[in-house]
């Protein structure tokens, strides 16, 4: 007879939490394709519009340790409830918006921080007490909703925008996070495993926090921390500078705006399958080595990106860069559970991700100023390949385990 394994609830809150990543992530990072736009409808100079994002990207971060805290604190169906609620309002806002300041408001400070609810950092501390042994790869299939993000967001917005308008591509996305994440979260998010439920991928001799009395500021003042915290913060410029300065930039170097959206979209598309075997590798080899590699590989290509003159040229770094364009987000929280414990993980994963978000904020400010000043992309995307290639470093000298004083 043959016995069918039985499906683990888990792998249905993974799911979810990838769709959720999916439109988050998307509209953070694929804020590109609106650049254009909106500075020509609403007369914003490149830097006035990219200051206005680089807010929007500090108050993105801001919103972490609060959707941690709030998380540890209450569920996380009221954070994501909470979280769509600012985002459906925001996003009304925005279109209504005329003067500079209502604009500034709705589309820098408020969708901002409504995205920060319902960001990884809100569902992170959900996969890691549902998964042990197989946690890296449950972190890693999230981190292929933000990978789907960019590469299916960007052209969506490049195509709508076109066809509608940027007013009319902002309501139609309020409408799909509204109809789709509310349902998803009422239905499937569930914040503990039930006690009845065995979790398939524990062994009996599981690892459990590191240290029950240990505080969340005692943790902040260890090496791993700021190791870690580095390493996002470099992640949060590149990633940042891309999606908000990626699509303008190749199309300043001559490339069509779809051939630019479908570009950037490409390092999305390579990357969700790349998640998938690399977060297989991440419970193998040891994280902090695939961290670093990541970084280093990511570093050469965001320097290539602004190099490329043809099409293929272009087509061929976006590939290599999608396949080590996910991970760091996966790993830095999958080291952070391992170094620290879950009890810790999304109070701590929120105040990492703010130096994330403190490099989303100056890369988006950087490349808009940069291009200003000097009239080359190269100094924004130069920076970025440097700061890269120091992460992979520090990266090496992350701890494996907790070391009490």
């Amino acid at each position: 007879m043959i016995i069918i394994p039985k499906w683990y609830f888990g792998w249905n809150i993974v799911g979810a939490a990838a769709v959720i990543t999916l439109l988050t992530v998307g509209m953070r990072m694929g804020v590109g394709p609106f650049v254009l736009p909106i500075m020509e409808d609403l007369n914003f100079t490149r830097t006035e519009l990219s200051t206005i994002i680089a807010v929007g990207m500090i108050v993105y971060g801001i919103g972490m340790p609060i959707a941690g805290y709030l998380v540890e604190k209450y569920s996380t169906n009221m954070v994501l409830i909470l979280g769509i609620i600012i985002v459906t309002i925001s996003c009304v806002w925005t279109v209504l918006a005329q003067h500079p300041l209502n604009f500034f408001m709705a589309f820098g400070v408020f969708l901002s921080f409504g995205l920060a609810f319902t960001s990884p950092v809100a569902l992170t501390p959900i996969i890691s007490r549902w998964f042990t042994k197989l946690r890296g790869r449950a972190l890693f299939y999230l981190s292929t909703g933000s990978m789907a993000g960019i590469a299916i967001m960007t052209p969506v917005f490049s195509f709508l925008i076109e066809r509608f308008g940027w007013q009319a591509t902002i309501l139609l996305f309020g409408a799909a996070f509204l109809i789709i994440i509310v349902p998803t979260t009422i239905f499937i998010i569930r914040d503990h495993p039930p006690e009845s439920a065995s979790l398939p991928d524990v062994k009996q001799n599981a690892p459990q926090d590191p240290s029950p009395a240990l505080t969340w500021k005692k943790a902040i003042a260890t090496p791993p921390f700021w190791l870690i915290a580095f390493g996002l913060f470099t992640c949060g410029f590149s990633m940042n500078l891309l999606g908000t300065h990626g699509v303008p930039m190749l199309q300043d170097h001559g490339f069509a705006p779809i051939t630019a959206s479908f570009a950037i979209g490409l390092i999305g598309i390579v990357a969700i399958p790349s998640t998938l075997f690399l977060g297989v590798l991440s419970d193998k080899v040891q994280r902090k080595h695939l961290l670093a590699l990541i970084y280093f590989v990511r570093g050469l290509g965001m320097v290539a990106l602004v190099i490329v003159t043809v099409t293929w040229q272009l087509y061929l770094v976006a590939a290599i860069a999608g396949i080590v364009w996910a991970g760091s987000i996966a790993l830095s929280s999958a080291i952070l559970s391992d170094v620290y414990g879950v009890r810790l993980v999304g109070l701590l994963y929120g105040w990492t991700y703010f130096g994330h978000q403190i490099g989303a904020m100056l890369s988006s400010w950087l490349g808009g100023w940069g291009y200003d000043t000097y009239g080359t992309h190269l100094v924004s995307f130069g920076v970025t390949g440097i700061l890269l290639v120091a992460a992979s470093i520090v990266s090496l000298y992350l701890s494996n385990t907790f070391k009490r004083k």
